[in-house]
Order: structure tokens, then C-alpha cells, then sequence
């Protein structure tokens, strides 16, 4: 091993004359510890420079400066050739060191260059090559490679994507997701979609494709009449592709289902959508979630939706819709008969928003059955018109509130509303600060309804008495299947209440706890009661997730399984 002061020089181009990598000085000498090619690529190694007296090669200057029989000996035999022997000696002393170094680097330049020039090979008949063809160099260390291995990898590349072109002759479903093949790749693999007749699915989600990318649709996707789904997902195509696509399907006569969640389109690529939807009548799913579609987007895809009586599922979460977006997509709706459901998940449409659109849902001639409003900023004053539109709604199934900020007016207001609905399964409420009192409310609304099978009502602080209200009416009451509590402070005595319900209630089968602040005591009573002390029948496999158990921690779920054993 080299000592400290050594330096190791990789060399991956033809060697530079340098100033800055090799001196000569005076005293030096150059040792060449080894060299070779492995992995096509060069290393040598290490040029040593040691520090050695003044040594002279050829020449031994038997001179002393203090005189003495044999330098007196010395300077006679010379002064017969009439040469001064102090200017030889000078001139000995500098002529020689260079020659040193002119023969030093030639032998070196020589061995560097032996290694690192290829060997010419035999070519077949008609060809020829160079010396140095096929040899890629780099500037960073151990990134040559000879074009044979480059030629492999890419013959490797190539058989994948082959393999992937297979898949899609062959299954029905195809899922390409995260596989980074990304423009290039997506243009061997579109050719596949135009021949196949049998596959229906495909997610080519996550690969990098760009605008660019989306071109390789063009001619492909006319002609496949089996594609129903196509999951674009997570590809950064933006506005210019979204423009390529929406060309392409124009033409379409079979996709049903296009997802392009988090693909970087805006207000163009949602112009371009709208454009679509007005002249495509396959279409029955769209999902632009996680864009970045304003108000001027918002308005394009509303100014279509009297013009499509095929879409069913429109997906806008997490975008920037706002009040005004939210006004716009009332007015489309108004004329509307094909929606079922509206995403609008995270679009911070407020009150004002929640106003116009529930305005313009009650003049929908359609059947909408899902609504997800979650996450947009509305208030109790937005709840009320909320509940407006659940008295009159005949067809709403699935509702989603969670994470406003309705508090107990609002829960209040929803409540009152669910006594007079008969058509809503599921509501969500999680997250907007309701207590005690609006729990209270909320329970009242199911003693005497048998729809609502699944209640979320997590993260919001209704305490031990939020949770005897509902124990008190979910005892012997309503068709509650799933009730979710996590997160709502109920501690050890509002856990008892619930202990204490589950041992005559017969409707529950999944139930959340986690986060409550419980003791091993009392999830063990809930789960004793649930499981050996109720009366009710385990017909199916129930869930049940607590904050811990006392044998069982799994991450503060637990999952009991159990079948009625026939009498």
C-alpha cells in the first residue's frame, strides 16, 4: 500500500501534457507500481514520487570539493582534452537531469500508452475499423465502457421492453406502473396496443412520460376497440399532452375510463379535456385529481357537462377550484343528467362555494349518488346548506364532510337533515370539531334510521359523554355496521360505555379505537364483551381495531376473525 504522501491518478482519456500533474524537479523519481484493465476500464496505479538524493544516471562524480591525491589524479587526466573541468561540471549538472526526464517520460508515455490504446482487431470481409473505434471514454472514474457491454445492456433493455410488448398481447390487464421507461420506451411499447384485441386495462402510471411521450398514442389508439381503461398517472405530460391525448381520443370509440391524476395539468390541458368530453360519448370516468386547474379550468369542464350524457364519475380533488370554480360547476350541473358522482375533495370552495353548487345539485335532473366535499373550509353556515340538499336528495348514498370545520351548529343542522333522508349509507364527519352535544344530535338522527350502515366521526373531541350518547342509542338502535372513533378522547370511561353497548348490540362488525387513551384493563373488557359475553351473532369475519390489546399489539390494530358455529 502506498504511503500517505502518494497520489493515485485515474486514467480515463488519452493523457494531457499537464504542468499541474507531473513536475520535474530536481531529486525526484518516478516509480510505476502497476497498471490494468478490468472491467473495461483502465487503472493505473499509483505514480509514486519519492524523494531521493541527487543522482545522476551514467555519470559518477568522483569530485571532492576539499581536494585530496585522488580528485588532484582526476583533474590531471582530464586537463590533456583541453576541457575546463568546472564548466563540464556544470554543464553535467544541468544538461543531465533533463535528459532524465525527456527518457523517464517517453518510457512512461509508452507503457500508459499501451494499456490504454485498444488492440486492432481482424474484421470480416467489407469492414474495417479503427484501432480505437468502439471505445467510449468518460470523465468520471470507472465509466468506460467498451461498446460490447454497452451493446448489452442495451440488447437487456431491449428484451425487457420485448417482454413488456408481450404482456400487452396477452392479459387482459396490464400494469406498467413505476417501471421509468419513460418516452422512448413508451413508443416501442404503444405499437404493441394498436395489434392487440384482448387487453382492456393498462397503467403505464409513473414512468416518466412527457408530452413527447403521449405522441406514440397517435394512430394506436383509433384503431384498438378493446382498451377500456387507460391510467396515465403521475407522468409529467402538462398541458401539451393533455392537448396530444384529448386529439388522440377524439377519435376513440372504447376507453371508458381515463386517469391523469398528478400529470402537471392546468387550465389549457382542462380546456382540452372539456373538448374531449363534448365530443367523446365512451367516456365515463375522468380523473384529474392533484392538478393545478384554476377557476379558468373549472369553467371549461362545466361548459361541457350539459353538452355529455355519458359521464359518470368526475374526479377533481386536490386542485384550485375555489368559490368561483365551484359557482361554475353548479351551472353545468343544472343541465347534467349523466353524473353520479363529484369528487372535490381539497379545493377550498368555502361556504359561498358549497351555497352554489348545493343550489345547482337540486336542479340536477341526474342521480348523483356520491358527493366527497371534504377538506374545503366549510363552516356551520356552509353545513346548513348542506342539509338542505340532504332533506331533498333521494338518491345521495355516500357523503364525505370530513376535515371542515362544521362544529357542533353544523353537526346539528346534518343531523336534523338525516332524519329526513332515506337514502344516505355512509357519511363522514371526522375532523370538524364537534363535541359532545353534536354527537348527541347526530345519535338522535339514527335511532330511528336503518340506512346508514357506516359512521366516521375520528378526530373530533367528543370526550366519555360524546361516546355514552352514542352507546346509549347504538345499544339497541339503528343498522350501524362500521363506527369509527379514533382519535376522539374518549378514555377509559367513554370506552366502558362502549363495552358495555357491545354486549347487546348485533349490527357492529367493525369498530375503531385507536388513539383513545385506553388501558389494558378496559380493551380487554371490549374485546371480551365483542368476542365470549354478547349476545350477538359473529356471521361473517369482524374487525375490530382498539389501541392495543393486551397479548396482541399490532400497531394499535387487532383483527379477530370468528365464525358462528352451527347449533
Amino acid at each position: 500500500m502506498a504511503s500517505s504522501s502518494s497520489s493515485s491518478l485515474y486514467l480515463n482519456s488519452l493523457p494531457k501534457a499537464s504542468s499541474g500533474l507531473v513536475q520535474w524537479r530536481s531529486g525526484l523519481r518516478f516509480e510505476l507500481l502497476g497498471s490494468s484493465v478490468s472491467s473495461n476500464r483502465l487503472f493505473v496505479s499509483p505514480v509514486r514520487f519519492t524523494q531521493r538524493s541527487p543522482r545522476l544516471p551514467a555519470i559518477r562524480a568522483a569530485y571532492n570539493s576539499e581536494g585530496g591525491s585522488r580528485g588532484r589524479a582526476y583533474k590531471e587526466s582530464q586537463a590533456a582534452n583541453g576541457f575546463p573541468n568546472a564548466k563540464v561540471q556544470q554543464i553535467a549538472s544541468s544538461i543531465l537531469p533533463v535528459g532524465s526526464f525527456v527518457v523517464v517520460t517517453f518510457v512512461l508515455w509508452k507503457v500508459v500508452e499501451k494499456f490504454m490504446s485498444p488492440k486492432s482487431t481482424k474484421t470480416s470481409a467489407g469492414e474495417s475499423k479503427s484501432s480505437t473505434q468502439g471505445v467510449k471514454w468518460s470523465i468520471g472514474a470507472g465509466t468506460n465502457l467498451l461498446q460490447g457491454f454497452a451493446a448489452k445492456v442495451d440488447r437487456e433493455a431491449k428484451q425487457r421492453l420485448n417482454e413488456f410488448a408481450k404482456e400487452l398481447r396477452s392479459f387482459r390487464s396490464v400494469d406498467m406502473s413505476g417501471c421509468n421507461f419513460g418516452d422512448e420506451g413508451l413508443f416501442f411499447l404503444a405499437e404493441s396496443l394498436g395489434y392487440n384485441q384482448t387487453v382492456e386495462e393498462v397503467s403505464f402510471s409513473a414512468n416518466g412520460i412527457t408530452a413527447a411521450g403521449v405522441k406514440a398514442f397517435d394512430g394506436v389508439l383509433q384503431s384498438n376497440i378493446m382498451l377500456k381503461v387507460l391510467n396515465l398517472s403521475g407522468n409529467p405530460i402538462g398541458d401539451e399532452g393533455a392537448k396530444t391525448l384529448c386529439a388522440t381520443l377524439m377519435e376513440n370509440s372504447s376507453i371508458e375510463i381515463l386517469q391523469l391524476n398528478s400529470t402537471d395539468i392546468g387550465d389549457e390541458g382542462a380546456k382540452e379535456v372539456a373538448e374531449l368530453l363534448k365530443r367523446n360519448s365512451t367516456l365515463r370516468v375522468i380523473e384529474l385529481n392533484n392538478n393545478m386547474i384554476d377557476y379558468s379550468g373549472f369553467t371549461s369542464l362545466a361548459g361541457a357537462l350539459p353538452e355529455n350524457n355519458t359521464i359518470r364519475n368526475l374526479h377533481l380533488n386536490g386542485n384550485y377550484g375555489g368559490a368561483l370554480g365551484a359557482n361554475a360547476l353548479a351551472k353545468g350541473l343544472e343541465g347534467n343528467k349523466s353524473l353520479r358522482e363529484l369528487h372535490l375533495h381539497g379545493n377550498s370552495i368555502g361556504d359561498e362555494g358549497v351555497r352554489a353548487l348545493m343550489s345547482g345539485l337540486s336542479s340536477h335532473k341526474g342521480k348523483l349518488a356520491l358527493l366527497d366535499l371534504g377538506n374545503n373550509s366549510i363552516s356551520a353556515k356552509g353545513a346548513f346548506y348542506v342539509a338542505e340538499y340532504i332533506k331533498r336528495s333521494k338518491s345521495l348514498v355516500w357523503l364525505n364532510l370530513y376535515m371542515n370545520d362544521i362544529g357542533n351548529e353544523g353537526a346539528e343542522k346534518v343531523a336534523d337533515a338525516l332524519k329526513q333522508n332515506r337514502s344516505i349509507a355512509t357519511i363522514d364527519m371526522g375532523g370538524n370539531n364537534i363535541h359532545a352535544e353534536g354527537v348527541n344530535a347526530i345519535a338522535q338522527a339514527l335511532k330511528d334510521n336503518a340506512i346508514i350502515t357506516t359512521l366516521e366521526l375520528g378526530y373530533n373531541p367528543i370526550g366519555p359523554d360524546g361516546a355514552k350518547a352514542l352507546s346509549e342509542i347504538l345499544k339497541f338502535h339503528g343498522n350501524v355496521k362500521t363506527l369509527k372513533l379514533g382519535w376522539c378522547q374518549i378514555a377509559a370511561k367513554g370506552a366502558e360505555y362502549i363495552a358495555d353497548m357491545l354486549r347487546y348490540n348485533n349490527t357492529i362488525s367493525v369498530l375503531d379505537l385507536r388513539a383513545n387513551g385506553l388501558r389494558d384493563e378496559v380493551t380487554s373488557d371490549i374485546f371480551y364483551q365483542y368476542s365470549v359475553d354478547s349476545s350477538m351473532y359473529l356471521q361473517y369475519f369482524y374487525q375490530i381495531f382498539l389501541s392495543w390489546l393486551i397479548k396482541w399489539e399490532f400497531s394499535g390494530r387487532f383483527m379477530l376473525s370468528s365464525e358462528l358455529e352451527s347449533s
